[in-house]
């Protein structure tokens, strides 16, 4: 136990501000531990999924300046003023994003693990392109793997949140 201990004090600490879901926070957290774990264990955001940890599944995406980031990829200390969304960040109150509604509305969550980073990848799209294609949401959602829809509701989610966003 003593061992575990003095290791634990020898782990490099900073002191991080944070802007997450438009509230600036500051933490004392071990410069090793990922944006994906900061969320998850120190500011209980568990929304942002652990899936792969290496980047390839896109199930930890998250909002960095409204661009997709991997947050199992990144440090928190190289987001120093910058500005991050997880899925807690989409609604506003107990109102949904219009791609939550559209989500629920189609039956585009299956088991869900996947929807978070399914959610921000879109609306990083939707934020750029009001008007996408089913190929460029297709495209847009590509680095976020889904094994339990075949993607043509989450594609049709969407492309109805669009519809909808453009009146």
């Amino acid at each position: 136990m003593g061992v575990l201990n003095e290791l634990d004090r020898q782990v490099q600490r900073e002191v991080l501000t944070l802007l997450v879901n438009g509230e600036q926070v500051q933490l004392l957290v071990p410069v090793h531990k990922t944006l994906l774990e900061v969320l998850r264990e120190d500011m209980g955001l568990t929304g942002t999924k652990h899936g792969c940890e290496l980047g390839e599944c896109g199930t930890c995406t998250v909002l960095v300046d409204g661009e997709p980031h991997l947050s199992c990829l990144v440090l928190p200390i190289q987001l120093w003023g910058r500005a991050v969304t997880t899925v807690e960040g989409l609604a506003q109150g107990a109102r949904l994003h219009p791609l939550q509604e559209t989500f629920v509305e189609l039956g585009a969550a299956q088991c869900g693990y996947c929807t978070p980073g399914m959610l921000l990848a879109a609306k990083a799209l939707l934020d750029v392109n009001p008007s996408p294609t089913a190929q460029e949401v297709r495209q847009a959602l590509a680095g976020n793997l889904c094994r339990c829809t075949g993607y043509s509701k989450i594609v049709e989610a969407v492309e109805l949140a669009a519809e909808r966003a453009r009146g």
